[in-house]
């Protein structure tokens, strides 16, 4: 699943294709949105919050697009087109007046509201530190609301912290030696606010420098750029102890595929794990979407 930087530097690679640009016609794909037209509005930016990316026009028009596991964009120059294969996925076409055609593939919770009302698709997430408005208090507030919580279960709740997906909030748990279920409280709110500063570096790192993308080592060398993430049963990169994987709970977000060194992150194993979803639902009652 693409993550907060993931979605970011989407972002700004669609900036410099569309920004500025006017389109000139354009299809949305999905039976609600269907007759809605875009055309003659200006592209004016590409906003993101945590996952959700946010297309604003001219004229007060936001399309809210979501890539959950397998959406994406795609744009391509004037004269050319989308391979014939995956227009049956398109579920956005935005050709500009200078002839760069936006295509918007398998894309999800696709939404077209007037920009004042972004707060509606948005407006239940947390904090996020590639946001200008990010409020890393808040944010503690937030994870400390429960703190019994599992740390990687906290961290992956987008209504406490916008953008932080499953990479990440791994990583974070071994750059900070704690056990993924270590209760979040016990890093007491220096604790959460010193990984959130963390977090936050190495996002806006991440996505902002060419070739850091997601190398949380340092390393930019394949099977070396990522502490404990996809290393299941190789050693460790900073003690040699094998690395361990506990497989996902199914239909559950809170507790999804989690690496961790035993030696380097000790705590509490997979044993601790919470189950907090409903079946059928993905989450407890009452509780908004987490996306």
């Amino acid at each position: 699943m693409p993550e907060g930087d993931s979605v970011y530097v989407l972002a700004r690679k669609l900036d410099q294709r569309l920004t500025g640009r006017t389109v000139v016609r354009s299809s949305l794909r999905v039976p609600r949105l269907a007759t809605r037209d875009l055309a003659g509005r200006t592209v004016l930016e590409q906003a993101t919050h945590g996952k959700h990316l946010l297309t604003r026009f001219s004229g007060g028009a936001t399309l809210h697009s979501h890539l959950l596991m397998d959406g994406e964009w795609s744009v391509v120059r004037p004269g050319k087109v989308l391979p014939r294969r995956l227009m049956p996925e398109v579920r956005v076409e935005l050709e500009t007046e200078q002839g760069w055609t936006a295509y918007g593939i398998r894309l999800h919770q696709l939404e077209l509201v007037p920009t004042a009302e972004e707060h509606r698709l948005v407006g239940h997430l947390g904090p996020d530190p590639l946001r200008a408005d990010w409020d890393p208090d808040e944010a503690v507030r937030r994870l400390l609301a429960d703190p019994s919580r599992p740390l990687v279960s906290a961290l992956l709740d987008q209504t406490l912290v916008a953008g932080l997906g499953n990479l990440w909030v791994n990583e974070l748990a071994f750059l900070v030696g704690r056990s993924p279920w270590t209760p979040i409280g016990e890093l007491g709110p220096d604790g959460v606010r010193r990984l959130l500063d963390r977090a936050a570096v190495a996002l806006h790192h991440s996505a902002t420098v060419p070739g850091a993308f997601q190398v949380t080592t340092g390393r930019n060398v394949r099977g070396e750029d990522h502490w404990v993430s996809g290393r299941q049963r190789r050693p460790c990169l900073r003690c040699g102890t094998t690395v361990l994987m506990a497989d996902e709970l199914v239909n559950d977000p809170d507790n999804r595929r989690t690496w961790w060194c035993p030696h380097c992150q000790p705590g509490p194993g997979p044993e601790a794990r919470v189950r907090r979803s409903v079946a059928g639902g993905g989450r407890p009652a009452g509780r908004p979407p987490r996306s």
